[in-house]
């Protein structure tokens, strides 16, 4: 199954191809990395915006937009357009090729796993529907879900750069071991970069791999494509199936700590009479505030075999019917909220960005989850920080397809012509 690499189609050109093409920069070859994030990223919708980000010569950006479009991986409008409103001389639009190549971006949690291709600009090309069967065994696990993301290949033909992928787990650094994957049964310590880059390879790939913390990886997509663009200190707290999870981008890049294990924030105390908490503590926001403690809270029984997300988001939407769900809901905001408060405290976010059930309870009640941080933080009451409900649908899928695309963003030219 060699679905990644054998498969065409990068905007009408492969690497090494020669007819038709511009000749190869032999100046601003150094800013076709840059030129790509901006592309990648949205900061350059033209090429005169791309001059000006670049700080070089329109010639040059002409030629390393011409460049990247040759390589297929952006398209250049055949006529210049005018922004709306602008006096300015027109420019060429710039936007993600179309039909260029995908990273193979994985997903695993306690409910099950997901695979999807995802292009350049964070934009989700295809994906499996979500599997709600977790094995034991990580390897049985990365193999199912690696071959779904083969099937996608296949069925699209579209050239493959890399693999990502999102665990709900402190990923250590540099071997790549998942530290506490408590929620999936699997055993702590599992190789699981080494056991993801094995099933790539078993499935005929030769893309590289990579595995990071799936709210880091959530934070890194928000970053550069959703609610936390252009923020320099973005704070991401979310809980999806189970337990709470936080993440920091720091000037731009994701903030992971010496060895890959920083802002496990799931174990503030944020009710010290709470529940017993698997670090040992008790009532620490991973156990206060996740999809279990909402139902628990609103004396709904949780259904063993299906998604507890779901099953929260679906009772949440009942609230003003049901008080004991309105009560549910001012408890699950308040703990949120106190845990917030710490982090502000501490961190000094710009932007605060919230995913999975916590973005349902921002929008339940903005105004008293807004209160509750302010009233306890003192950056809070001095300025108000900004708290966003996450924009992008599945952060982490995108996020793991970041990390493979990281090193085309970083040497286009070096790392097409490698594949």
């Amino acid at each position: 199954m060699g679905g990644g690499k054998a498969a065409s189609g990068t905007g009408g050109h492969r690497v090494g191809d020669t007819a038709g093409r511009p000749p190869r920069l032999e100046r601003g070859r150094s800013a076709l990395g840059p030129a790509l994030e901006l592309v990648h990223t949205g900061r350059a919708p033209t090429r005169a915006v791309l001059t000006a980000e670049l700080g070089v010569t329109r010639a040059t950006a002409g030629a390393v937009a011409a460049e990247l479009e040759a390589l297929g991986l952006i398209r250049i409008d055949a006529k210049p357009s005018a922004a709306s409103g602008s006096q300015g001389r027109p420019s060429h639009r710039l936007s993600v090729a179309d039909e260029g190549p995908v990273a193979l971006a994985a997903q695993v949690h306690s409910d099950g796993y997901r695979a999807a291709l995802v292009g350049l600009g964070g934009g989700i090309v295809a994906t499996t529907p979500g599997c709600e069967i977790i094995d034991p065994d990580p390897a049985d696990v990365l193999r199912s879900v690696v071959e779904a993301g083969v099937r996608l290949l296949e069925t699209t033909g579209r050239r493959c750069v890399g693999a990502g992928l999102a665990v709900p787990s402190a990923v250590a650094e540099p071997d790549g071991t998942a530290l506490n994957p408590l929620h999936l049964a699997w055993p702590v310590g599992a190789p699981v970069r080494q056991i993801f880059t094995d099933c790539v390879r078993e499935a005929g790939l030769d893309i590289p791999a990579f595995a990071a913390n799936d709210v880091n990886l959530g934070a890194l997509a928000e970053h550069r494509h959703g609610a936390g663009r252009g923020a320099r200190d973005l704070l991401l707290v979310a809980t999806g199936h189970r337990g709470v999870g936080g993440a920091l981008v720091l000037d731009g890049h994701l903030h992971t700590g010496s060895s890959g294990l920083a802002l496990e924030v799931g174990h503030l105390t944020v009710n010290p009479e709470g529940r017993p908490c698997h670090c040992g503590s008790r009532g620490c926001l991973d156990v206060e505030a996740d999809p279990l403690a909402f139902l628990t809270a609103a004396g709904r029984a949780p259904d063993p075999g299906g998604s507890l997300l779901s099953q929260a988001r679906g009772l949440m939407a009942m609230a003003k019917d049901d008080p004991d769900v309105r009560a549910a809901t001012a408890l699950l905001i308040d703990r949120l909220g106190l845990g917030l408060a710490g982090l502000v405290n501490i961190l000094n976010p710009d932007r605060i960005v919230l995913g999975g059930l916590h973005r349902t309870l921002l929008d339940a009640d903005p105004e008293r989850l807004r209160a509750v941080v302010a009233d306890r933080s003192l950056w809070g009451r001095s300025g108000s920080v900004p708290i966003l409900a996450s924009t992008l649908d599945h952060n982490s899928l995108v996020g793991a397809a970041e990390l493979a695309w990281q090193p085309v963003l970083d040497d286009p030219l070096g790392a097409l012509s490698g594949g």
